[in-house]
């Protein structure tokens, strides 16, 4: 999957692209997991206040 990711941000489509991890913990188990996804450059801010 990181190849694809990879492959597509080369394009002059995928530059405004970010891609943002958080860990997230779990509360049943406290265990931590990471979520990932893919947005605009201009809603990066807005993506990691939620």
């Amino acid at each position: 999957m990181a190849k694809k990711v990879v492959a597509t941000l080369k394009t002059a489509d995928g530059r405004g692209f970010a891609k943002i991890i958080k860990m997230v913990k779990s509360p049943k188990t406290g265990a931590y997991t990471f979520k990932e996804q893919m947005v605009p450059n201009d809603q990066v801010k807005e993506a990691v206040k939620k």
